[in-house]
């Protein structure tokens, strides 16, 4: 009689954070064993059949310890604002790299949470596909561009999956007007990962973070995980004007106040990105 194949694990990175603990629970089935990673020990109860390991995702050797044997990682381990470089160093870039790895050792998939502000320097209003140019907003966003094509380098090179999500604002409910375009709910975004763990041939994919918003800036070339079920629009009576709207940069582009954080050029940047190349340059 054959012996049955044990399931391996699915490792979730950041699993101590606010993101970390929705998806610990919403994860969580009893044929899925887990195991939750972060710098510290999550201040909530884990969910069944699911152990933590506490790692700093800078030191690859801690990283290393977490073993090989992943059917999958989720990786939502970062610093998650805007911070000078050297504090997006380490967890972000360095920690971004020694996950991929990882994830190479063990032929593992990646889900890799991306951010909107990978492309936060687009226009409000403007209509993006999934192959948009990259426009960071920030060193936050710049580790999330880094991780996108650290994404496409080891599919290209060594054939790891992954799926990128450009995640917009994933919080209980929108709160401003900015959210009304960039809203992710929390069961859309599980819904993502379950398609992207699910997907038969992942490839290498990026997917907007967004739920079912009427004035989204994203277009969904291609759904995974199905339809989203949640949209922004619900909200839009009780939202207000916040942060984002303040001051004519964060108002004018898509990444918000991301954008206006130590911005001291004059006037707007170009619109076109490769000005020499025949654009107007026109901001």
């Amino acid at each position: 009689m054959t012996e049955p194949t044990e399931i391996r694990p699915l490792l979730l990175t950041g699993a101590s954070g606010a993101l970390g603990r929705v998806l610990a629970a919403r994860l969580a089935r009893a044929d899925r064993p887990m195991v939750l990673s972060d710098i510290v020990e999550p201040a909530y109860d884990l969910p069944p059949n699911s152990r933590f390991q506490a790692a700093d995702l800078a030191d690859r050797e801690a990283v290393g310890r977490l073993g090989t044997d992943f059917a999958a990682i989720v990786h939502f381990g970062a610093a998650s604002t805007e911070q000078d470089f050297d504090a997006i160093l380490g967890p972000n870039i360095l920690g971004t790299h020694h996950i991929f790895d990882l994830a190479r050792a063990g032929r593992a998939r990646v889900i890799f949470a991306s951010s909107n502000h990978a492309i936060g320097f687009h226009r409000r209003g403007v209509l993006l596909d999934e192959d948009c140019d990259l426009r960071p907003d920030g060193y936050y966003g710049l580790s999330k561009a880094y991780g996108e094509l650290l994404a496409r380098l080891y599919w290209d090179k060594h054939g790891l999956e992954s799926l990128s999500i450009r995640i917009g604002s994933c919080i209980e409910q929108p709160t401003d007007v900015r959210h009304l375009s960039t809203w992710l709910s929390h069961c859309d975004l599980a819904g993502i990962i379950e398609g992207g763990l699910g997907c038969s041939a992942l490839g290498c994919r990026i997917a907007w973070g967004v739920s079912r918003n009427a004035r989204s800036w994203w277009r969904r070339n291609e759904v995974i995980g199905g339809e989203p079920v949640d949209e922004a629009e619900a909200f839009a009576g009780v939202v207000v004007s916040g942060a984002s709207e303040a001051d004519p940069v964060s108002a004018r582009y898509q990444g918000g106040t991301f954008c206006a954080a130590g911005y001291d050029r004059d006037g707007f940047a170009p619109d076109e990105v490769f000005v020499w190349r025949g654009g107007s340059g026109k901001g």
